[in-house]
């Protein structure tokens, strides 16, 4: 049966099914994800094709050739444990090595069941980052820093908002980011402390309530100053956060504000884990694209 397997890109109307796929497996998608995730990258999406109909897909993203993530990965239920997936997953392992240097590390964000089948693909377990859901009042107050000055991160120059986001990031995606902090159906704003840049965060409108990712700041305190505002963006609904395990000001700062702790995933690493900041992390920015 695996010679009636063809491995292919995907088409951009393709990637409007991958994320109707992830919808069904309660991945619970933004809105606008298909056409930001495209334009960051459309050479990410490969599909698997058996007999002329499309069974499954994934993204292998690629950030120049700094750092590649793999996501996104869905098959079919009526085609699983046929072998299917594995000629897929390791298909989209070998071409995204291919997109990238010698030596350049892959992420991923992978459900803890499949956890050991990474593994033996060479990938090493770096962290747990864990998804918290937090239940927004119709009218959320809005408490004000008076040392934090929260602007909409449109105003602050492209170049600081990057230099910060790289050191949380293990690559430059600049031509992500110019979508990113552009959706529609969200929101993006920034902090200045003493007058310097000092975080930044996103809230997008998901299929189920809002999703912030990310939410990069100096300390917990200018966090607090951007998901204020960023939850009040999401009164009257569910809002997740995606918090990385491996900084415990993020795990703590999601428990304070009552959240509850609904999903996970492993991080983990093909080659050498990335020295980032992991202190200024209090939120990734997907799943599914790093």
């Amino acid at each position: 049966m695996a010679d009636k397997l063809i491995i292919r890109s995907m088409t951009r109307p393709e990637v409007d099914i991958l994320i109707e796929w992830a919808a069904n497996e309660g991945w619970n998608p933004g809105l606008h994800d298909a056409g930001l995730f495209w334009a960051a990258d459309s050479e990410a999406f490969i599909a698997a094709e058996y007999d002329g109909r499309l069974i499954g897909g994934g993204a292998i993203t690629a950030y120049r050739d700094e750092f590649g993530f793999m996501g996104f990965f869905v098959i079919l239920p009526e085609y699983r444990g046929r072998g299917f997936g594995n000629i897929l997953w390791h298909a989209r392992r070998n071409r995204l090595l291919a997109r990238l240097r010698p030596g350049a590390s892959i992420g991923l964000d992978g459900v803890f069941a499949m956890q050991d089948y990474y593994a033996k693909g060479g990938f090493v377990f770096s962290h747990r980052d864990i998804r918290f859901r937090a239940e927004i009042p119709e009218h959320y107050p809005t408490v004000l820093n008076d040392k934090a000055e929260i602007v909409p991160l449109a105003s602050v120059p492209l170049d600081q908002v990057l230099a910060f986001d790289r050191t949380c990031f293990p690559a430059s995606r600049t031509a992500f980011l110019q979508v990113w902090v552009n959706q529609p159906d969200a929101l993006a704003l920034g902090c200045l402390h003493d007058g310097k840049f000092a975080g930044y965060g996103v809230v997008r409108r998901c299929l189920e309530g809002f999703k912030i990712g990310p939410l990069f700041a100096n300390d917990s305190h200018i966090a607090e100053a951007l998901y204020a505002r960023l939850a009040a963006f999401a009164a009257g609904g569910p809002l997740y956060l995606d918090a990385p395990e491996n900084n415990p000001a993020a795990i703590a700062f999601a428990e304070q504000h009552s959240m509850i702790e609904v999903f996970g995933c492993a991080r983990m690493y093909l080659g050498p884990a990335p020295a980032l900041a992991h202190e200024h992390i209090f939120g990734v920015t997907t799943f599914e694209l790093g």
